[in-house]
């Protein structure tokens, strides 16, 4: 018999703690769901349950980023699929135009219309934005110091101006010194000359290209240099590029929850200036004129810009269904791997009651 110490209520009320500590921590479990609830109850399963939360949460960002990317696809393909109805209708005006029923006026109010027609395909190249971001001018935006909608002034007249693959955040100076032929571009580090016609005359549609400035500017007017009446004052006037409010010619989408797992889209300029250029005639839709350019040259140009919007549209069609076969994988992915860190982390009640 001992006096001093009573092994057995001793034993017992270690029994009890024990037990009143492991039905804490399972009330815990079945009240939270989860059988880690701290780094004590399984710090290894803790650490490999929150790498997979961490992927499933990115799946299921990419999952959005990727449905985010078929949403700007198809602002980008609505948009081109009203182009082609624009040229569809341009074909036809053009078409109309060749038959000799047709007077030279009737020929001119056709040309109204076309006209009309190719500031509509600029206007929805131009407008067409996805979250403040242009899709189809295929560069970034410009801004001409001074001038405004793209119009550079001069001594007696405005003269328009398009301008192709001018680098972003880029100061480019355009002159011209009166009574020559001759234009110079610098970005200030690199100058280059180009010369116009033999005596300085020009036409609409002309193309400068400023080969190592990697820079094309159209002249969108006809004129003489060095004319009393239609001198071109084109001195020190500056283009200066936009760094944003562009697509920058491609675009990339993060499609997958890790580094270096994105998808890049890429959409052409689909701009007057641009569209049908690859035809046979020299210039481009916006040079299309049924009362100055020969049926057959007009009808090359259009059938290639319909190629060409046809062409784009296709390629749209093909990220679209690859972004849409992506988010199923992604989304299957999340699902299975947050099947398997439930098994780590989540509790089984059958057990733990």
């Amino acid at each position: 018999m001992r006096i001093n110490h009573n092994i057995a209520a001793l034993n017992t009320h270690r029994q009890l703690n024990t037990a009143s500590t492991q039905q804490s921590k399972s009330m815990e479990k079945l009240s939270s769901g989860l059988r880690i609830n701290r780094a004590g109850d399984d710090a290894a399963g803790l650490a490999i349950s929150e790498k997979m939360r961490g992927q499933v949460r990115g799946l299921e960002q990419a999952s959005r980023n990727s449905q985010d990317g078929i949403s700007m696809i198809q602002t980008a393909e609505g948009a081109l699929n009203e182009t082609h109805d624009i040229l569809q209708r341009m074909r036809e005006l053009t078409v109309q135009s060749n038959n000799d029923t047709n007077t030279a006026d009737d020929r001119a109010e056709i040309q109204k219309e076309i006209g009309q027609l190719v500031q509509e395909v600029d206007g929805i190249a131009q407008r067409t934005e996805f979250n403040t971001k242009n899709l189809l001018q295929g560069k970034v935006g410009l801004k001409l110091d001074a001038a405004d909608n793209g119009t550079l002034d001069t001594l007696a007249l405005s003269y328009d101006v398009d301008v192709t693959n001018a680098k972003a955040g880029t100061t480019y100076t355009f002159a011209h010194t009166n009574d020559s032929n001759a234009i110079t571009l610098t970005d200030g580090t690199t100058t280059q000359q180009v010369t116009v016609g033999t005596a300085g005359a020009f036409t609409a549609g002309t193309v400068l290209d400023f080969d190592k400035l990697g820079v094309k500017i159209t002249l969108k007017q006809g004129g003489t240099f060095g004319s009393d009446a239609t001198e071109l004052a084109l001195n020190a006037k500056t283009l200066i590029t936009e760094d944003d409010a562009a697509l920058n010619s491609s675009a990339k989408i993060q499609i997958g929850a890790n580094s270096n797992q994105t998808l890049t889209i890429s959409i052409s300029d689909m701009s007057a200036s641009s569209l049908g250029s690859s035809a046979t005639p020299a210039f481009a839709l916006n040079g299309v004129n049924v009362t100055t350019q020969s049926f057959d040259n007009n009808l090359a140009v259009i059938d290639q810009a319909i190629k060409d919007v046809s062409g784009e549209r296709s390629k749209l069609g093909a990220y679209q269904n690859r972004l849409e076969h992506t988010i199923n994988n992604l989304n299957t992915s999340s699902e299975n791997l947050t099947a398997a860190e439930s098994r780590i982390r989540d509790v089984d009640y059958a057990l733990a009651a």
